[in-house]
């Protein structure tokens, strides 16, 4: 599935992306709030700016993407892969974070008010 696909899919009402790869993939300021990518292959997507508020995106691979100020409020990241990860300035407000891997990534100003680890 390329990111112009998934962009289509979700325009069309799909929520459900799991095990999408989109590695690579440029979905830079992209509206995907409320979508599905449980086990989805994200890594080293662009997502500048994109709003993933409250996306299931447990057990992730989002190693080595770019979050650079991703709204991610509200998000499931449950065992997500968010090594080496660019996070700078995301607001991570309120999102589960149980087993996340964040080894080596980039969390200048992050904002992460009301995270937690236990539901």
């Amino acid at each position: 599935m390329t990111a112009q696909e998934l962009l289509a899919a979700y325009a069309a009402g799909e929520r459900n992306f799991r095990q999408a790869d989109l590695s690579g993939a440029d979905l830079g300021h992209a509206n995907l709030s409320g979508a599905k990518f449980y086990e989805a292959n994200l890594r080293e997507a662009v997502l500048i700016g994109a709003n993933l508020s409250g996306a299931d995106l447990s057990f992730a691979k989002l190693h080595n993407a770019d979050l650079w100020e991703a709204n991610l409020e509200g998000a499931n990241l449950w065992e997500a892969n968010l090594s080496g990860a660019v996070l700078g300035r995301a607001n991570l407000r309120n999102t589960y974070l149980e087993g996340v891997d964040f080894d080596g990534a980039m969390l200048d100003g992050a904002n992460f008010e009301g995270a937690t680890t236990i539901r």
